[in-house]
């Protein structure tokens, strides 16, 4: 006999009754019948699932084996029925959206806002260190939407046919301690950081050229650059180790800073990817607009972004947002 969900839902009623002959009665089976079912499903275990007496029926060790991993199962079929039963009464599959990011500072925000306005969506994220890797899955199909960045005006490759629109475009900026002697200026020469090490999160896009080349334009080669995750450069930024360069949305923590680099030498722009012939692109208008918003959640708390953004108009998001940014100035 192969083990079936009604009999976990047998051995369940027995445990929680105490009792074959109350689980009968709860079940709608007569007893004699109920105790041949658990004989059989007894034999197939390999052991008895209750000692039973006078007193009633209590699990052994196998029965308690058991009934943990029923207690599991029965609710998961459960959940699982139930969502079919919805789809088979909705007559559409739930919306899927499958993010990868690499270091992007709009995900949490783009997730929130459809999961609010959409809470039967199925949302899954993954991060890379690869754009490369994030870029074949999704023209793979393993994964809808790339969520990534690029230096200057280069775009990402066009080897996968992928997609791509730009969200926003903003000034590199560089973290310091707050001890550092240029944190107290509003912004900061990248030729007055050339005694500087350097932290960067591993990558293979393009921006370490770009960093290379516009300290090459600043005079000077950069003297060290440490490898290190985020929480890593964290670390060696707040130790007076190095300093790193970070995305202008970026909240520092406490005792570190950001500081604007003087002439925008190096920017950064956020891009939306998807495969043009994939179900994701149905979505994808919904899901740029919807990017788009989430950057703006990105700046309120940053005020003195915002003003700076009215003051630069190249930068900010790819739409007109002079209202927008406006409203976050007066409320930031």
């Amino acid at each position: 006999m192969n083990l079936e969900l009604r009999h976990l839902r047998v051995v369940c009623a027995i445990a929680e009754t105490g009792s074959v002959t109350k689980a009968a009665s709860t079940l709608g089976l007569a007893q004699p019948a109920l105790t041949a079912q658990l004989q059989r499903i007894e034999r197939t275990l390999g052991g008895s699932l209750f000692e039973r007496d006078r007193r009633g029926a209590r699990p052994t060790a196998l029965g308690e084996l058991v009934l943990a991993r029923a207690r599991v199962l029965l609710p998961a079929m459960k959940g699982l029925q139930d969502e079919a039963a919805r789809l088979a009464g909705a007559g559409d599959a739930p919306r899927r959206y499958r993010f990868g990011g690499v270091n992007s500072p709009i995900l949490g925000r783009l997730v929130h806002r459809l999961a609010a306005e959409q809470p039967q969506a199925q949302i899954t994220t993954h991060a890379f260190w690869s754009v490369d890797e994030l870029v074949q899955l999704v023209a793979a199909g393993r994964l809808d939407y790339a969520l990534t960045g690029v230096c200057g005006d280069s775009i990402p490759s066009a080897d996968y046919g992928l997609s791509w629109r730009e969200v926003a475009v903003d000034p590199v900026t560089v973290l310091l301690p707050e001890t550092h002697p240029l944190a107290g200026r509003d912004e900061v020469n990248l030729a007055d950081l050339r005694h500087e090490q350097w932290v960067a999160a591993p990558g293979d896009g393009c921006f370490g050229d770009c960093f290379a080349a516009a300290c090459a334009r600043a005079g000077f080669t950069p003297r060290k650059v440490y490898e290190a995750d985020v929480r890593g450069c964290f670390d060696l930024v707040d130790a007076g180790e190095a300093v790193a360069l970070c995305q202008a949305t970026f909240r520092p923590v406490t005792g570190l800073v950001t500081r604007r680099l003087a002439g925008t030498p190096l920017r950064w722009r956020l891009m939306l990817g998807w495969h043009p012939e994939s179900a994701a692109a149905r979505m994808a208008d919904l899901v740029l607009e919807t990017a788009l918003s989430a950057y703006t959640d990105a700046l309120a708390p940053h005020p003195a972004y915002l003003a700076w953004l009215l003051r630069n108009p190249a930068f900010g998001l790819r739409r007109p947002v002079t209202a927008v940014v406006e409203r976050g100035v007066r409320t930031g």
